[in-house]
């Protein structure tokens, strides 16, 4: 006969411990939290996480590798999500869905990205190193919308994003509504500005093209 599997109080089932990882990023935020960034040292968040120093050498060499981790995490939340987008979805449509997802998943973090964010604006290496990860994070969510990162053209929609995305943060911080509705009018609002801009663009690249090959 089969053993039942081991149970702890009231027969719920044990959870399983957070791995290494989790368990760090969990420190951080609730360290950044309550103390700001300046104040998260990498040896408080491992005492933070139940962790020893020497367990997080080599990989964990600094709070910024913590604090991308969580970044990537929230990126793994998005572009596991089934959208499930219907045909007559446009692009803004998709956009919005995604970059909402995105919003729902920091929601929790609110403060610590709060205090992150003014903690970073005052130090140039962490600032430049979120910027390099936000780029990342804007290219998975173009993917996840149907839209491609690839080429010139995907760095153009990379950079024009991460902008939109910086913009809708800076509303959302201070969004004490329960159903964010002044960060969704926002990002709503920059979302019809980027598909105006988008059709100039498109317009012009067109009428580029076309008089190049009259000249040919």
């Amino acid at each position: 006969m089969a053993k039942k599997p081991s149970t702890g109080k009231g027969g719920a089932r044990k959870a399983a411990p957070k791995d290494l990882e989790s368990r760090l990023i969990d420190a951080m935020l609730a360290l950044v939290a309550r103390e700001g960034w300046q104040g998260v040292t990498l040896p408080a968040i491992a005492e933070g996480a139940g962790a020893k120093l020497s367990e997080l050498y080599p990989a964990w060499r600094s709070r910024m590798a913590v604090l991308v981790a969580f970044m990537r995490r929230i990126d793994r939340e998005v572009v596991e999500t089934d959208f499930a987008f219907a045909p007559e979805d446009t692009v803004r449509d998709r956009l919005f869905e995604v970059l909402m997802r995105r919003f729902d998943a920091l929601q929790p973090h609110r403060e610590a990205v709060r205090r992150i964010r003014a903690g970073a604006a005052r130090n140039p290496a962490a600032s430049a190193a979120m910027m390099r990860q936000l780029g990342c994070s804007m290219a998975w969510m173009l993917e996840a919308a149907g839209l491609s990162s690839d080429g010139v053209a995907g760095k153009v929609k990379i950079a024009g994003l991460t902008g939109l995305w910086l913009r809708c943060v800076s509303v959302w911080v201070e969004d004490d509504s329960k159903d964010m509705s002044r960060t969704m009018a926002e990002l709503d609002r920059s979302l019809k500005r980027a598909d105006r801009w988008a059709e100039i663009l498109f317009c012009r690249r067109r009428i580029a093209e076309g008089t190049s090959a009259e000249a040919a």
